[in-house]
């Protein structure tokens, strides 16, 4: 059993999000005795049917529970957001039970303006397994080649974690997606999400895909938003001081998980092997997002971007810190990092004097060049920056 790093509390309503298969229902069945309380599964036609013709009925079951019920657990909820409104008024009532929603997406429940509490549940997301829960479960080549959602890292074979990865690309990213969302012409949006997936962790030209893709500039951008709401990836913006114009600017985009964006790049049966662009390019994403997410498990309120000049001068990740400490981070798949590794690191040093600069590859130990600490990947991904 791995103990997942997020902690909920145990008498309060919350909601839980997440991608599809990171652990939602099994984490919470760990924690939460079924003795004392209901399951409801969205997923399950009969529940999902029964519910969304009649919404009602999940009040009048609640109200007529055994006393001894004190959790409500549903499974995807965005599936039936008509629930919400129920929900709402049993918790204005007296002896209320505490109410845990999940689910991969909070989209449709934005889209179809939903009752999201307004603040009477408070919001958790799970993050495939990291470092940090695997501990010596954990194998680079393995996360880096396959990812680590749960059930395909625990696969007991290469081919069998590829076969999951497939189905997983097909049966939800390029059905599921399309519903959820309302993509109506699902051939661009296949190719769309190829194109996207090839270009993770790179500047994202709009103009282009729309070109490949034979769609509009502004359906592209619609594309990225729904991968971004349904959890499956996250934009990264360039450093600026000022917030407004960071948001204006071409942003990167990083897929949640490596092995899903080597699924729809359709390179799972190629080996990953060190030193080549397809190696490196897995490990910065992997360090950003292992990064990102021990950040949001630890309440971290840290503001992530990268940083490039005109001049092609560029820092992976820039971390900014409620303090004023900022930290900028280079990432190298390499076993010696040298001097010239470190020139966008320079650069930053440049316009930020005071940030602490650092540089992760695949060395054994923690070294010094010229100011900048070299770190091995595993000690990155456990680093405390406030104390570093």
């Amino acid at each position: 059993m791995i103990n997942r790093n997020i902690e909920f509390p145990a008498q309060k309503s919350f909601f839980l999000f997440g991608p599809r298969q990171t652990g939602k229902s099994t984490l919470l069945r760990e924690r939460f005795d079924p003795a004392t309380s209901y399951w409801y599964d969205l997923l399950k036609t009969e529940v999902f049917t029964r519910f969304s013709a009649y919404p009602h009925l999940f009040r009048e079951e609640i109200v007529g529970r055994d006393k001894k019920i004190t959790h409500i657990v549903i499974d995807e909820v965005q599936r039936v957001p008509e629930l919400l409104n129920e929900i709402h008024w049993l918790m204005e009532q007296p002896g209320s039970p505490y109410f845990i929603l999940t689910g991969s997406s909070a989209r449709k429940l934005k889209c179809s303006k939903a009752n999201l509490l307004a603040g009477r549940a408070l919001t958790f997301h799970l993050y495939p397994l990291t470092y940090s829960e695997l501990k010596d479960q954990f194998s680079l080549m393995k996360v880096l080649q396959f990812g680590s959602l749960p059930s395909v890292y625990f696969e007991p074979s290469a081919e069998e974690a590829a076969d999951r990865l497939r189905a997983y690309v097909d049966t939800y990213l390029k059905e599921e997606i399309q519903l959820e969302a309302e993509v109506r012409n699902l051939s661009p949006f296949i190719r769309f999400l190829s194109l996207a997936a090839f270009e993770n962790g790179n500047q994202i030209n709009y103009s282009n895909i729309a070109r490949s893709t034979g769609v509009l500039y502004q359906t592209i951008k619609g594309y990225f938003q729904i991968l971004e709401d349904t959890l499956i990836g996250q934009f990264l913006y360039p450093y600026t001081k000022s917030v407004r114009k960071r948001l204006s600017k071409h942003p990167k985009f990083y897929f949640f998980d490596t092995g899903v964006t080597r699924a729809l790049t359709q390179k799972l049966t190629i080996p990953l092997s060190p030193h080549t662009p397809d190696f490196g390019n897995a490990f910065e994403q992997l360090v950003i997002l292992e990064t990102m997410r021990e950040a949001h498990y630890q309440k971290k309120d840290w503001m992530f971007s990268y940083y490039r000049t005109t001049h092609g001068a560029e820092v992976d990740l820039v971390i900014e810190m409620p303090s004023g400490a900022t930290i900028a981070v280079e990432i190298k798949a390499t076993d010696h990092v040298t001097s010239a590794h470190l020139k966008g690191l320079k650069s930053f040093k440049e316009i930020c004097p005071s940030a602490q600069l650092f540089c992760v590859g695949l060395e054994p130990h923690r070294r010094t060049i010229d100011s900048i600490t070299i770190l091995p990947w595993n000690e990155m991904l456990t680093l405390n920056f406030s104390r570093a």
